[in-house]
C-alpha cells in the first residue's frame, strides 16, 4: 500500500523567535513560534518540526518552555532538535510534548548516542539530522562533477558553521545502521534560496539508504514540492519560507499535489 506524503512546517527558532535566513545567514524574524504552530496544526499541516538553531553552538539545551507551549496548542506529530546532547536531554524534551527527537551536532560528536537514545526511546522517536554542503576538493568517498568540476556532499555541524570532513551519503549509512529511525536531510546550499529543493543530493542520500527521508532546504513553491515528489523517493517535504511568508497555505499545496497524483493526507 502506497505511503502518503507529508507536508511539515519548519520552525527555526533563535532566542525565542522563529527565523528564516539564506544558506543558514541572514536571519530574518519570521514571527512567534506558538502562534506559527497553532497556525499550521489548525490548518492541515502533517506534522511540525521545531529546531533551536543556535543551541548545540552555545552549548545550552533546547527551550522547553516555549516546546511545552507549542506543544499545548497543536494536535499533530512533533519534532524537536538542537542542543540535545544526552538521555536526559531528550527525556526531558519528550516529557515537555515533543513525540520524537532530532539530533544533529550530538550524532557527529558522540555517534554512539543515537544508539542509546533508540533503545531507550524507541526508533519511531528517532531523527538524525543532516545539514549537508557541496566541497569542493577531493576528500569525499562520492564525487560528483558539474562544468568540470569535482565535489561531494559534507556534512557541517554547529548550524552550518564547523566543517566534518565527513561524507554525506557514508554518514547516512552510519546512522541508519546505529538505529535512526529518519533522516532529516537539509541543503545548505539550497537554504532560504526558494529555488528548489536540492534534488541530487537527495538521490545521492534515498539511494543508498532504506529509512524515510525528510527533505529540508530550496522550497520556494508549491511546484517545488510537487517536484521533490515526482523526482525523489523522499518521504517528507519540509518547508518554511512558504508557509511563514503566506506565500502558499497547506491546503493549497495538498489540493496540487492531489490534482498531481501525489497521495497526500486530507
Amino acid at each position: 500500500m502506497a505511503v502518503a506524503k507529508r507536508i511539515i512546517p519548519c520552525l527555526d527558532v533563535n532566542k525565542g523567535r522563529v527565523v528564516k535566513g539564506i544558506n543558514f545567514k541572514e536571519l530574518k524574524d519570521a514571527g512567534d513560534p506558538v502562534t506559527l504552530a497553532k497556525q499550521y496544526s489548525d490548518e492541515g499541516a502533517d506534522e511540525l518540526v521545531f529546531l533551536d538553531i543556535t543551541a548545540a553552538e552555545e552549548h545550552r539545551k533546547t527551550m522547553k518552555d516555549i516546546v511545552k507551549n507549542v506543544a499545548s496548542v497543536i494536535n499533530i506529530p512533533f519534532t524537536v532538535g538542537g542542543g540535545i546532547k544526552t538521555l536526559e536531554d531528550a527525556r526531558d524534551l519528550l516529557l515537555s510534548g515533543a513525540d520524537r527527537v532530532s539530533i544533529n551536532t550530538a550524532a557527529v560528536v558522540e555517534p554512539e548516542l543515537i544508539e542509546e537514545l533508540m533503545c531507550i526511546f524507541g526508533k519511531q522517536c528517532i531523527v538524525v539530522a543532516l545539514d549537508v554542503k557541496r566541497t569542493f576538493n577531493k576528500n569525499g568517498k562520492y564525487m560528483f562533477s558539474k562544468d568540470g568540476k569535482n565535489y561531494w556532499f559534507e556534512i557541517q555541524i554547529y548550524g552550518g558553521k564547523k566543517s566534518t570532513g565527513i561524507d554525506a551519503i557514508e554518514w547516512s549509512q552510519k546512522v541508519e545502521a546505529l538505529g535512526a529511525g529518519e533522516i532529516l536531510l537539509t541543503s545548505i546550499d539550497a537554504d532560504g534560496t526558494e529555488n528548489g529543493y536540492d534534488i541530487e543530493l537527495i538521490n545521492s542520500i534515498c539511494d543508498k539508504i532504506n529509512i524515510p527521508v525528510i527533505a529540508s532546504g530550496g522550497c520556494g513553491s508549491i511546484d517545488d514540492i510537487l517536484q521533490v515528489y515526482k523526482n525523489t523517493e523522499v518521504d517528507a517535504a519540509l518547508a518554511a519560507s512558504l508557509f511563514h511568508f503566506n506565500k502558499a497555505k497547506l491546503k493549497e499545496v495538498k489540493k496540487y499535489l492531489a490534482k498531481n497524483d501525489v497521495l497526500v493526507r486530507p
